[in-house]
């Protein structure tokens, strides 16, 4: 069998049925509680609707199939549910579903000590974007003349996105095009650079999966020895079916990632041209964005790296940032961009809140790619990397 990569599917017909791909998913996240190995789940379930992506806590067995399937309206990020309101595990074990940029997230957090990591097991799943709730129901009222309620699931495959009604109509539109036109998926996923999550324990998707089990089948890689360990236990208790993944396959998932990644960069080009000098240069070039602002602390409260449970925006020491005026002063947005020029996981939950539509993400990503340029730093992955700023390194020895 190829190392560490599997195509996988669950042994339990309920779950499989009501599970995308086999049901793997939430296979393991029912056997992570019904062993003990987790005292619970943090997953998403649906809302009000499919365009209402909600997180969840579960703690029951039986009751993890309601994370079941995918939510590409989603916009979440789980890491802040895990630091903010379970304490960082540092008195429970959980199990969490996260995409890539959750687990770049819970990454940087375990660094810089808010997260347990010996508490946490990730469950990734793949990415190729999530879609704005609003924004996409009018696309598909708008440009695909269908009934947003009538949309049972949309799928990204082969440069189009697809939409698909409970009566088995499917519509697609080129993805690039759309995207043109300022829709599609959000514009920080547009410019991700992670698509396959492998800074997860585990990283599960249907890229790759073809012949008898397309469809029917998770693509599993692991990377992780806590990863391993997890999948080998539900292979053996005879949870999940597993068979060595087609060579053909393989490469076919390996081109999808590299078609994203390379639809990605050049996203990032766009994003970054003109971009000259250093990162006070940068902050300069949106001071028009910036001028919208009318400083309703939302990018603060919804960036799950912005933990300072005594923010200096809001200090009773020295007034950095006098109170009652709008717009913010530049150094409401100075001091955010020095908290975050080194932590940016380009999540994107400050542009999703911004109600003045200012491109936070946008700029955040901008700053962080030339910390990068400098200290060859990259968010999110390896808990062991130091982080910028904590020793003493100047540009002229980093060029």
């Amino acid at each position: 069998m190829s190392e560490n990569m599997y195509y996988a599917y669950s042994a339990n017909d309920d779950i499989k049925a009501k599970g995308e791909y086999g049901g793997v998913v939430t296979t393991i996240m029912k056997y992570l509680l019904e062993s003990g190995k987790v005292d619970a789940v943090v997953g998403v379930e649906e809302g009000h609707d499919l365009y209402d992506g909600v997180p969840c806590l579960v703690t029951e067995p039986e009751d993890i199939i309601k994370t079941a399937g995918s939510i590409h309206c989603g916009t979440l990020n789980l890491a802040k549910f895990v630091y903010k309101y379970l304490d960082g595990c540092r008195d429970m074990k959980v199990a969490v579903s996260c995409k890539p940029c959750d687990a770049m997230t819970i990454r940087e957090l375990i660094k810089r000590g808010k997260i347990i990591g010996d508490n946490i097991i990730m469950i990734g799943v793949n990415c190729g974007g999530t879609l704005p709730p609003v924004p996409t129901m009018n696309m598909i009222r708008d440009v695909y003349e269908l009934d947003p309620k009538e949309v049972v699931k949309e799928e990204i495959s082969k440069g189009k996105l697809i939409m698909e009604t409970a009566d088995g109509e499917e519509k697609g539109f080129g993805i690039e095009d759309l995207e043109e036109d300022g829709m599609g998926r959000r514009e920080n996923c547009q410019r991700c650079s992670l698509k396959i999550p492998s800074n997860a324990d585990i990283a599960l998707g249907n890229w790759g999966v073809i012949g008898d089990l397309a469809g029917k089948a998770t693509f599993v890689e692991v990377f992780t020895d806590k990863g391993a360990e997890i999948l080998a236990d539900v292979i053996n208790d005879g949870l999940i079916e597993v068979t060595e993944p087609i060579e053909k396959g393989i490469k076919i998932r390996e081109n999808i990632n590299n078609f994203m990644l390379k639809a990605s960069n050049a996203k990032k080009e766009v994003d970054y041209a003109g971009t000259t000098g250093d990162i006070i240069d940068v902050f300069h070039m949106y001071d028009e964005e910036f001028s919208k602002c009318m400083k309703c602390y939302g990018c603060r409260e919804a960036c799950p790296l912005c933990f300072c449970e005594d923010c200096c925006l809001e200090a009773e020491g020295p007034e950095w940032v006098p109170g009652g005026y709008t717009p913010a002063a530049p150094f409401f947005h100075l001091t955010r961009m020095v908290h975050m020029v080194d932590a940016c996981t380009n999540c994107g939950q400050c542009s999703d809140v911004c109600p003045c539509e200012i491109p936070v993400s946008k700029v955040w990503s901008t700053v962080n790619n030339k910390v990068r340029e400098v200290y060859g730093y990259i968010p999110g992955f390896d808990t062991d990397d130091r982080i910028p700023f904590t020793e003493h390194i100047s540009k002229a020895e980093k060029l």
